[in-house]
């Protein structure tokens, strides 16, 4: 029997190295620097960005581009923002959410990557969008940012909240940088358990590695660190029913492009870090289908 403990970095369970948050930093870098093109390629396109699962409503089906820029939607909605909102865009990826909030409402947005490339590719393509004016995008660690006290509005942290070992280093710093009455809202993938058996722990591990994520937290534990530090009015949206159709897509795609994953690697034309986030394609479906997860948007805010 495996499992995973809060804030712990799942290699630790396997007796590797001590991780500093240095190396993990380094590896979620290598892994969005080195993967560009492939998410570009075989999940999202440049005109939605986005590094991340999408919605997709039962009654009023969506195709993959429709379902990842209903996302952004559903998030803005649930969180209560408004166009003169100032938005910290707390792991911004390439921009994707970023330039969608200035196109769509008219904010004003930073959005933070701790990747330079990420941050020159987000900047390219807001120039490309149109929004250069709105948005702007700096390489900084969203656990340590270099902004005052009060700044925004609201910070948005869509699937990148897991990047961090200590989710509460997260949660503190939005607090900080939040102004009173501000908002947050967190989307992401949650544990339903701890304790996985020798294929679950497989999945796991290939998901948590694949997308270089130490750790995940579960839903109550979630909530126990947003009130912790200090947020109000925490609600918890479960949105798993509208994302199974994405991870099914997700399966689907790293199926067809299986043999050519194989002839690439044996070629030697794909690095370890792109032959991970393809395998996370296959793995990432036994999460959902064994119930080994559930996907949640949470919004808090500050009194």
């Amino acid at each position: 029997m495996y499992s995973i403990q809060p804030n712990q970095d799942y290699r630790d369970q396997l007796q590797a190295p001590k991780i500093t948050g240095d190396r993990l930093k380094a590896d979620a870098t290598r892994h969005y620097d080195e993967c560009y093109r492939d998410y570009l390629f075989a999940w999202c396109n440049r005109d939605n960005l986005a590094l991340h699962y999408g919605y997709w409503d039962c009654a009023s089906p969506y195709d993959q581009h429709q379902a990842l820029l209903n996302k952004n939607q559903v998030l803005y909605t649930k969180a209560g923002l408004q166009p003169d909102d100032r938005v910290l865009d707390a792991g911004c990826g390439i921009g994707g959410s970023s330039i969608w909030m200035a196109k769509q409402h008219g904010n004003r947005v930073t959005g933070i990557t701790i990747s330079a490339q990420q941050a020159s590719h987000a900047g390219r393509h807001a120039r490309r969008h149109g929004v250069a004016d709105l948005v702007d995008f700096q390489v900084a660690d969203f656990c340590a940012t270099p902004f005052a006290d009060a700044s925004f509005d609201a910070v948005w942290a869509l699937e990148s909240s897991c990047h961090a070992l200590n989710k509460a280093d997260f949660l503190r710093e939005a607090f900080r940088v939040l102004k009173p009455g501000g908002k947050l809202v967190v989307c992401d993938g949650f544990l339903l358990q701890r304790h996985f058996d020798e294929r679950q722990w497989q999945a796991v591990k290939t998901c948590l590695n694949g997308w270089a994520v130490p750790n995940l937290c579960a839903r109550d534990e979630f909530e126990a660190l947003l009130e912790n530090q200090g947020y109000v009015n925490v609600v918890c949206h479960d949105i798993t029913a509208q994302t199974l159709a994405s991870a099914e897509y997700m399966y689907k795609v790293a199926k067809r492009l299986q043999p050519v994953q194989k002839l690439s690697q044996w070629l030697g034309l794909r690095t370890p870090a792109q032959t991970a986030n393809y395998l996370v394609g296959l793995a990432q479906q036994v999460l959902f289908a064994e119930k080994l997860t559930e996907y949640l948007i949470f919004t808090a805010g500050k009194a």
